[in-house]
């Protein structure tokens, strides 16, 4: 099984720059934290996107949607910035054939105590196992686009009831 990993940006991928005393979107850290954990299956990894999330416009979304949907690949994990993901889960969920996770971090990848490889490799371990549809791994958690949200006071994703 070959997984097709996406990036659209996303605190996963910020940087930060000491002279600015902000953030920004950097080159993706996807390929760097799959070697670190030494994975042994077959990956691609392609970038759509290397923006905020808060950023993102109804054409990045829509460009997301072509990318994923005409890819030949079955298994796709898109990396995103966790304040709109839920916005383009629900944009993607007319994609069929495919299961396709989202997931990001709290803060970026590159922080010793980031929250990116953990919420990765179980991004990795629900889309060889969850069924045809859309999803979003958090928090060591699975959800539906439809029933879930992100707490910003907690920093973690919760199921809406």
């Amino acid at each position: 099984m070959k997984i097709i990993f996406y990036t659209a940006g996303g605190t996963i991928d910020k940087i930060y720059f000491d002279a600015k005393s902000q953030y920004q979107v950097g080159e993706p850290v996807l390929e760097e934290i799959l070697r670190d954990g030494n994975v042994t299956f077959e990956f691609e990894s392609k970038v759509i996107l290397q923006k905020d999330s808060l950023d993102l416009t109804d054409e990045d979304r829509d460009r997301i949607y072509t990318a994923i949907d005409n890819d030949p690949g079955r298994h796709i994990i898109l990396t995103h910035g966790t304040d709109t993901m839920v916005t383009t889960a629900r944009h993607l969920q007319t994609i069929k054939g495919k299961v396709v996770v989202l997931t990001g971090s709290m803060s970026p990848a590159r922080f010793k105590s980031s929250d990116a490889s953990f919420n990765i490799a179980c991004a990795v371990g629900a889309v060889q196992t969850l069924g045809e549809g859309i999803y979003i791994v958090m928090n060591g958690r699975v959800f539906h686009p439809d029933n879930v949200v992100k707490n910003v006071e907690k920093s973690i994703f919760e199921e809406i009831h």
